[in-house]
């Protein structure tokens, strides 16, 4: 089951790739370019720029120019070093998940390049995951780099859900919360979104950068209280919620909006979809609960591994797809990730059942290890301790990867150019 759990994720990812989304959503014919339900003449604008951001951000520009062609200019911000590059764009190497000097090299090449156009130019505006870290700018000038980084790690590791941690950094960031829509103004801007958070949330997406923001400073100050935020926050920006010094970021009614559109091109819901088809395929029922998304990892172990028993009551071989994202509040963390972490604290519960697991990211990084994930079974736990490794030590010390990478069932693929959130795949007879 443990091969057959890989199989299911790797359908998933091939199917719900970039360059089949955009084949699916994005045409263009003789100047004419239909995005979704939206036409765009393009040689009735005196500019089109194109400005990619997020760990997609050069696969994205790659599926636009197969369909329009080599026509397309501007800007290019990743957190992996493309192979090729395209003509007539410029490239940036941003941080993830703390932003870089190039981070910010990338905002300011966005900025300047928006503020210079006119309301007759059109905007394409290419967004993916990790886009919040890749391209970013403090709002305020104080804030040093080694700053930035600071306050990133410390929301990273508070254990808050991304909406969060988001509606935290738009209200931080130049760039972000809708302020690049505003930069582009009075331009015609249009959005394609590769989607890495909640479908009922896109402004959470690279931190909405294009769209207004359904967050406030209030929110902002609340979630710093309830995570105890400020104390691990640098001077610069600890003062800045200290003195309520935080400016609101662009709402619905803002003018730069009058002219924008956004469309999901691929979300977590297509990784999900995929992969049902692949279980299918391969024999299995299949079942899909998404409640646990944003829940505490142990929590939403417990609560899938109990759905899994129940339905397997009613039907076997069954297979239970839960998408979205868990959380992990890190304290002195060795090398790993969620979705490694995930699968280490089910090993326990499963020992001897027949029951596998698989957890992994569609971005192919999990945390700060080189895997996307890992898979467990019902024999995981006998074959750690016949090696001498014990899962309670390596979960209690958040040390998941070097557990998985002796026994050989980490999932790597390699950085896959897309982030459409996790998968959690549970088999069982």
């Amino acid at each position: 089951m443990r091969e057959a759990a890989r199989q299911i994720f790797q359908h998933a990812l091939a199917e719900a790739s970039i360059g089949k989304g955009f084949a699916r959503h994005v045409h263009c014919e003789r100047g004419v370019l239909r995005i979704c339900e939206d036409l765009y003449h393009l040689h009735s604008y005196s500019r089109v720029l194109v400005l990619s951001l997020g760990k997609a951000g050069h696969t994205m520009v790659e599926a636009l120019s197969d369909q329009v062609g080599a026509s397309l200019e501007g800007i290019v911000a990743s957190s992996v070093q493309p192979s090729t590059q395209l003509h007539g764009f410029r490239y940036f190497r941003g941080g993830h998940p703390t932003p870089n000097a190039e981070s910010i090299q990338a905002a300011s090449a966005m900025l300047r390049a928006l503020n210079a156009l006119p309301a007759s130019a059109l905007v394409i505006f290419l967004l993916s995951g990790g886009g919040s870290s890749i391209v970013e700018m403090p709002i305020d000038d104080e804030g040093s780099l080694d700053d930035l980084v600071a306050t990133y790690r410390a929301l990273v590791l508070s254990g808050a859900p991304i909406a969060e941690i988001n509606a935290v950094r738009k209200h931080l960031s130049a760039v972000k919360g809708g302020r690049l829509a505003q930069a582009a103004f009075p331009a015609q801007q249009v959005s394609l979104l590769v989607s890495d958070v909640p479908d009922n949330t896109p402004d959470a997406l690279a931190s909405g950068p294009t769209m207004s923001d359904s967050t406030t400073v209030e929110d902002c100050y609340r979630i710093t209280e309830k995570y105890e935020l400020l104390k691990q926050f640098p001077k610069s920006a600890r003062e800045l919620f200290e003195r309520h010094a935080l400016e609101e970021t662009p709402k619905s009614d803002d003018p730069a909006f009058q002219r924008a559109r956004w469309w999901p091109v691929l979300t977590n819901r297509t990784a999900i979809d995929e992969a049902s088809i692949g279980a299918e395929r391969a024999g299995f029922i299949v079942h899909v609960d998404n409640s646990c998304d944003d829940w505490d990892y142990e929590k939403a172990a417990e609560y899938l591994l109990q759905r899994l028993r129940e339905l397997r009551k009613q039907c076997s071989p069954v297979c239970l797809i839960s998408g979205g994202e868990v959380t992990v509040k890190v304290a002195n963390g060795g090398i790993g990730g969620r979705n490694q972490q995930f699968a280490l604290v089910c090993v326990e519960k499963i020992g001897g059942e027949n029951i596998t697991v698989l957890s992994a990211g569609t971005d192919g990084v999990d945390g700060n290890s080189p895997a996307a994930g890992a898979v467990v079974d019902g024999t995981t736990l006998e074959r750690a301790r016949t090696r001498g490794l014990e899962a309670r030590a390596a979960l209690d010390t958040f040390d998941a990867y070097p557990f998985f990478k002796s026994l050989g069932d980490m999932i790597e693929t390699g950085p896959t150019g897309n982030n459409l959130r996790d998968l959690r795949i549970l088999l069982a007879y």
